[in-house]
């Protein structure tokens, strides 16, 4: 290297300056080491962190060089620093150090925090969550934004609460399952012991409703609870074979198939379940007109019948709804003389202008027009071409092609949900005996044949089998934003009637401290079953009357006034539930 010229033997490596300045520091002795006082205010970094190295008074141990590159700015303004003289600004206040001098500002602090305060004023915006009703019996929640507003925190706490829904409206589906999640444990449902389950059957087969109480600390230990859980499960059966599940009935043939049948081939045999299933039939309808069974279901493999008490529903007397219908079934009802409407094509044609209406609908709608109209339209309809002239080159369409046309306008409402179907009154009896004597009521053929159709209610009749629904308590999963969360269920399985999803979501409300979801699974046939009736002149009837004269039909007073209630919902049925501090919410 020295050949090459490139050498300086004053060189010497960066290990070879730090051993001679170690050595220097020890052969000056203690006397000489000087330490200046560094002045720390917590939260910044000084502007000089230390002496410059050739200082005369320079600490030599470990004393950090002066940073060519700091400022007042990039040493303050960084976030973590500015969070942490937010929180100690009483104390000190920010200076920066000059050349080793401190610039003292006490105000800094202050005035930095007001700055800050001011800015999330101005960033702050006021949020209030309203409820908005949705009609007598339900509530929506709605947003709204208005303008920036700042509120003290005494102001906030003193605000009204916000309204709270206290029922959801009836549905008057059937449900084949509901899945109950919550934060809270669901283990109090399960490992029902043997003198909870006997109390229940004894309270749902006496009718008699001691509830829960309104708070309770331990769900497992409140005996109450459970025994009124397993009241809810109970239901009412005919006709019952244990190896095989008889609801649904529509669409079901893949359950029924490769089941053991024998009175598939016995006429005799399908007679005697016949004759059993109108006894049980008319017991029904009996205890309905005596007000002692709220409603009862009668379920085929074509479609299915809700029968209702007088006072369900909004309802002057008793009403049956039927769906879905074919032009053959409502044909055969005028047949037999009985008196019925199709409330969804009545409500239409009043809420909407004819010239808005689409012509495949009016089409549709044309249910109950009289043969009058098309013998009119017969003569009359072509009086114009007379007119003009041009009558014998037009040719004229017979009666033939006339009937026909009307007949594809009732076809087109098969097995759709504006088919349905509502009988009320007197005529409720004979659409019963209608139904008893119908041929086509019993499949005569598939894997349904010689069945009777299934009847379900909430109290007992004759012939009648008790059942239970199936419940069982897991925990599972879900997937959030920042991985999977545990989520307590609570599973119910059969067909669950109106009055079974009332009176458990009144248990899970205090077992649950008033927050828990349900996906509600329907049986889409009996969604329609929702549409309101028809409302006559006359005053409703006040939901207490309506209570007291069902007090005798085995539900307890609150499902009876929720059930009393005019439905609201149409043809949709609820689909999700919710509760959130004891408010509900539903979508459907």
């Amino acid at each position: 290297m020295a050949e090459l010229g490139c050498y300086s033997p004053s060189f010497k490596k960066p290990c070879d300056v730090l051993r001679m300045r170690r050595n220097r520091a020890r052969s000056e002795g203690p006397e000489r080491r000087t330490s200046s006082p560094v002045v720390s205010v917590p939260g910044v970094r000084p502007f000089s962190p230390g002496p410059l190295l050739n200082a005369p008074g320079r600490s030599r141990g470990g004393v950090k060089r002066r940073n060519p590159f700091a400022n007042i700015e990039n040493t303050y303004n960084s976030p973590k620093k500015r969070a942490l003289s937010h929180t100690d600004g009483e104390k000190a206040a920010a200076a920066p150090v000059l050349d080793g001098k401190l610039e003292e500002r006490p105000n800094a602090g202050a005035s930095l925090r007001e700055e800050l305060l001011n800015t999330d004023r101005r960033r702050q915006h006021e949020i209030t969550v309203t409820m908005v009703p949705l009609s007598e019996d339900g509530c929506v929640f709605e947003e709204e934004r208005s303008t920036p507003v700042l509120k003290s925190p005494e102001s906030v706490c003193l605000a009204a609460p916000a309204e709270v829904c206290v029922e959801f409206p009836a549905d008057w589906s059937l449900k084949t399952r509901v899945l109950f999640t919550s934060p809270q444990s669901f283990s109090w449902a399960e490992h029902v012991k043997a003198q909870e389950e006997a109390q229940g059957l004894s309270a749902h087969c006496r009718a008699q409703f001691t509830g829960a109480p309104a708070h309770i600390p331990d769900p497992r230990g409140c005996v109450e609870l459970r025994c009124g859980f397993q009241q809810c499960l109970q239901y009412w059966q005919h006709p019952s074979m244990p190896w095989l599940s008889l609801f649904p009935r529509i669409g079901a043939e893949r359950k029924f198939s490769g089941k053991c049948v024998p009175w598939a081939q016995d006429s005799a045999l399908q007679q005697s379940l016949m004759s059993d299933w109108s006894v049980s039939l008319t017991s029904l309808y009996s205890l309905l007109k005596a007000r002692l069974c709220p409603y009862f279901y009668l379920c085929s493999y074509q479609f299915t019948v809700l029968f209702r008490a007088a006072g369900l529903s909004g309802s002057k007397g008793i009403t049956a709804l039927l769906s879905p219908t074919t032009r053959g079934l409502r044909e055969a009802m005028r047949a037999d003389g009985i008196e019925f409407s199709l409330p969804l094509l009545e409500e239409r044609r009043k809420s909407k202008d004819l010239g808005e209406t689409d012509s495949a609908v009016l089409s549709e709608h044309s249910e109950n027009e009289e043969d009058d109209d098309d013998e009119d339209d017969d003569d009359g309809g072509f009086s114009w071409l007379k007119e003009m002239g041009v009558q014998d080159k037009i040719k004229k369409p017979d009666s033939i092609s006339i009937k026909l046309r009307k007949e594809h306008r009732e076809v087109c409402l098969d097995h759709r949900p504006e088919s349905v179907v509502l009988v009320e009154g007197s005529n409720t009896f004979t659409l019963l005996n209608f139904l008893i004597n119908c041929k086509s009521l019993v499949a005569g053929a598939g894997s349904q044949a010689g069945l009777p159709p299934t009847l379900l209610a909430p109290t007992a009749f004759r012939g009648a089998t008790l059942h239970t629904l199936k419940a069982r308590a897991v925990n599972v999963k879900t997937l959030v934003r920042t991985g999977y969360q545990d989520v307590c269920s609570l599973e119910v399985t059969g067909p669950i009637m109106p009055h079974t999803l009332h009176a458990l979501t009144q248990l899970l409300r205090p077992a649950q401290r008033g927050e828990f979801s349900a996906g509600l699974y329907t049986h889409e046939p009996t969604a329609v079953l929702n549409v309101p009736i028809s409302q006559s002149s006359e005053p409703e009837t006040q939901p207490e009357c309506v209570v007291q004269d069902l007090g005798r039909c085995g539900l307890q007073q609150s499902s009876v006034q929720q059930l009393a209630a005019p439905s609201i919902l149409g043809k949709c049925a609820l689909r999700q539930l919710h509760m959130r501090d004891y408010s509900y919410s539903w979508k459907t």
